[in-house]
């Protein structure tokens, strides 16, 4: 059994979203099973550099389409986003100083984002989606009934 398994209940998007917050727990669950192996410090540094790379992708990625979708939360989404990175970095720091303590550091972290930032500000963003294509069927609802 992974350490971190993907569940339904984090789905956002099913599509691109969802792909890059899977491959976040498949880095999750590498970093877990070398770290178990005794083989944390031999990762931790390719795995921080993929992992900031693809977050700030993703996260613009994410971005825009909030920005797109006129989502009210996006500042304060942004903060989380920009945090995240600025952790990522930190521990960058911490793993070029020496400190042997980077990979069970990031396991934590990236464990704790994909449980509370994709369950509870991601999903802020699937609700807001929901609730505008209902408004949008109410909307072409209506204007059928009333051109009746």
């Amino acid at each position: 059994m992974a350490y971190f398994e993907w569940a339904e209940d984090m789905a956002i998007d099913h599509g691109p979203i969802d792909e890059d917050h899977k491959k976040l727990v498949e880095h999750v669950n590498q970093l877990h099973t070398a770290t178990s192996d005794g083989q944390g410090q031999e990762i931790v540094a390719r795995l921080l550099n993929d992992l900031l790379h693809e977050t700030v992708e993703h996260t613009h990625q994410e971005e825009r389409q909030m920005q797109a979708l006129g989502y009210p939360l996006l500042e304060e989404h942004k903060k989380g986003h920009v945090q995240f990175i600025a952790d990522l970095h930190t521990l960058q720091t911490k793993l070029a100083a020496g400190s042997t303590t980077v990979a069970s550091q990031l396991s934590t972290l990236l464990r704790d984002w994909l449980s509370v930032h994709i369950r509870r500000y991601d999903k802020d963003l699937l609700r807001f989606t929901e609730n505008k294509e209902r408004e949008k069927r109410r909307a072409a609802h209506a204007a059928r009934v009333a051109g009746r």
